[in-house]
């Protein structure tokens, strides 16, 4: 969080985030969040029940549609329950297409044959354990008797075709087409290049349908398909074409789904109705992300990088020839290839030829799209045997091309760009052992807009492996949720943010599956009069400390507790005495939750708990057991009393207490 974005909480609504402040209550010290509510209300909220709040994704930011609710207004709780019944009809139809796909006869195939088998063992690379997983996963799908629609998500170079490969062997053993359909003619090209390989010494025939290819040799291969002489065709949107016919189409492969329009889609779910399909995305968008949240869509991630790989270190600058210029040099001096993205074709002849004058002995290549497919052809050859030492390029190199020797990568007009395509492009580069380099400039002397400078400044903070996820979130909070689940819910999630309305859907489709949904914890108040925070001294940096205050505000279990204590103790040392206090409050909150109170206090060397309801028989045999300890008041305020010796075990007893009462509980309902 930073000061003045937007959060929602459970109970209260849209506020502004003020930052945090250390207070004295009662001699006692403690740290609150600060939110701005619709006029001079302002709600101070202690660190340790920041479970109730999330941060506001919904319009993207823009101050003059953000409205903060009102404090104790009721226009909150209706807004919540029109997207409720908002949620529940988009519940309604999800669930129908859901069951829909369940009951549509698909192609089983059968296990792993010895064939296959041999194809895995064939990898040069050890498989990561997400690679593993995703495999059994897509497994597990293709031998199910209805079709498969998996997402297959994981990170740039994580290793996604290999297990898309793996599906594509599977269906060829057993006699089955596969499609594999990629955004660009040179991806078409790689992927082609990589799957000749890849299947070298097995009984596959592989071809391609792209501008690569002469119309005559397209006619043939089209041919070929047509009477199950092709295994596996790789093409661009071509593969949609009218005139193209399968023999007998088992597995449609879609690599970087984001990057096809919707009518192209629809073409494709014509083509592939009842047939297993899975799609490769490295961000993905927000709309199927959600999807797979939900559970309509199953989902595989690859959340580990190869063994060998280095995250790709990240500049955002103006432009400065001195610095690229030495940049460029200096990959060379190590014998590496350089990407050099300028998006104007216009501008591409004269940015070679100043590259030329002040590097006169690079080879250096211009690829854009308008050039004929021979040309683009030699070029991509050249670059990939090592001829070219720099290529001057567009976006053309957005997707999927894998050059492992090229590990510097220098994009103008970086701020003219969308998030997720800026981290696509980074994809191209750290594709080997050795540390690459990134380097997104904007035009001297530019006023950067605050979105541009948003998307800036993320692409600098996410370059850890795995920033995908990330990366698809966070162009979520700055271009707004959009068209994630139609036009007209659009609406719906900027009234309650992002988060909220995401945990009402899950809610209404639960629900409509008949499954139980988690019924509402008791939100219960501590009240022990003792410091219970976490100093600056022990977590100098501000971001750090909110982390830690949310994980805290999170124990649920003895697990949770286990948890945070070793995460604290780990990252910042021996914990202080308020820190120690304050997560075992936050672990007797939950307890105390789970028991169904309401409030529990610690008064003159007595612990008082206040249940919503009493459970008058539980209480009774516990107020049995503890000889009398125990005293029950069934007054206007129904409340149980619990003497305690001194103020340093009241935290421990009270704890003790209320887990015996959850043991005598459930032993009831037995």
């Amino acid at each position: 969080l930073a000061e003045g974005d937007y959060i929602v909480h459970e109970k209260y609504g849209i506020g502004r985030y003020l930052g945090t402040k250390s207070l004295l209550v009662e001699g006692v010290r403690r740290d609150f969040i600060q939110i701005q509510y619709a006029g001079t209300d302002v709600l101070y909220l202690p660190c340790e029940q920041l479970d109730a709040i999330s941060k506001y994704i919904g319009t993207g930011g823009d101050d003059s549609l953000v409205r903060l609710s009102k404090m104790g207004g009721s226009e909150w709780v209706k807004a919540k329950t029109k997207v409720k019944a908002a949620a529940k009809e988009m519940a309604k139809e999800l669930i129908a297409l859901y069951a829909r796909r369940q009951r549509m006869p698909g192609y089983a195939f059968p296990p792993d044959s010895a064939m296959e088998r041999e194809f895995a063992d064939n990898f040069q690379y050890v498989e990561t354990q997400g690679q593993l997983d995703a495999i059994d996963d897509i497994n597990r799908d293709m031998e199910a008797p209805h079709p498969m629609d998996r997402l297959l998500c994981g990170d740039v170079g994580y290793g996604k075709t290999e297990v898309a490969m793996r599906a594509a062997f599977k269906a060829v053993c057993d006699g089955k087409q596969v499609a594999i359909l990629v955004p660009t003619t040179i991806l078409a090209l790689q992927h082609y290049e990589t799957l000749q390989a890849r299947m070298q010494g097995f009984p596959v025939s592989v071809d391609m349908l792209s501008r690569f290819r002469s119309p005559k040799q397209q006619a043939v291969t089209l041919r070929k398909v047509a009477r199950g002489e092709v295994d596996i065709v790789v093409g661009t949107h071509r593969i949609l074409s009218k005139d193209i016919e399968f023999h007998d189409l088992g597995l449609v492969i879609i690599d970087e789904e984001q990057r096809f329009g919707v009518a192209q889609k629809e073409k494709l779910r014509q083509i592939a109705a009842n047939v297993d399909t899975l799609t490769l995305t490295a961000t993905p968008i927000p709309r199927t992300l959600n999807m797979a949240m939900s559970g309509i869509r199953d989902m595989s991630v690859l959340e580990e990088a190869p063994g060998d790989r280095f995250p790709v270190q990240s500049y955002v600058t103006e432009y400065d020839e001195i610095i690229l210029f030495d940049a460029i040099k200096r990959e060379l001096r190590r014998g590496g290839q350089v990407f050099y993205l300028c998006n104007r074709v216009e501008r591409m002849e004269r940015t070679a030829a100043t590259i030329a004058k002040e590097i006169p002995e690079a080879r250096i290549a211009i690829a854009n799209g308008q050039m004929d497919k021979e040309e683009l052809s030699d070029i991509w050859h050249s670059l990939i045997v090592g001829e070219t030492d720099i290529l001057v390029c567009t976006t053309i190199i957005e997707t999927g091309v894998d050059v492992p020797n090229a590990n510097t990568l220098i994009i103008e007009d970086a701020d003219t760009m969308g998030l997720s395509q800026l981290h696509q492009l980074r994809g191209r580069v750290g594709r080997s052992s050795r540390r690459a380099y990134a380097y997104f400039t904007y035009p001297k002397n530019r006023v950067l807009s605050e979105v541009a400078a948003k998307r800036l400044a993320a692409i600098r903070d996410f370059t850890e492996f795995g920033a995908g996820f990330k990366v698809a979130m966070r162009d979520l909070e700055i271009r707004g949720a959009g068209n994630i689940l139609g036009a007209e819910q659009h609406g719906n999630m900027a009234a309650v943010g992002y988060e909220m309305y995401m945990r009402l859907l899950d809610e209404a489709i639960l629900e409509e599956k008949g499954e139980k949904t988690a019924s509402p914890r008791t939100e219960c108040t501590i009240d022990f009069n003792v410091d219970a925070y976490i100093p600056e001294k022990y977590i100098s940096n501000a971001n750090h400390r909110l982390e830690a205050y949310k994980k805290i505000s999170l124990i649920r279990n003895a697990n949770d507790l286990y948890d945070v204590n070793d995460e604290l103790m780990d990252r910042f040392g021996p914990m202080p005495d308020p820190v120690s206090t304050l997560v075992n409050i936050s672990y007797l909150r939950a307890i105390a939750s789970d028991c169904g109170l309401a409030r529990v206090e610690y008064r003159d060397r007595t612990i008082v708990c206040y249940p919503e309801k009493i459970d008058l028989e539980t209480w009774s045999e516990l107020a049995a057991k503890n000889n009398g300890k125990l005293l029950l008041s069934l007054g206007a305020k129904p409340h149980i009393s619990c003497r305690v010796k001194n103020k340093e075990w009241a935290l421990d007893t009270a704890t003790r207490l209320l887990k015996e009462y959850l043991k005598v509980a459930e032993s009831h309902k037995h």
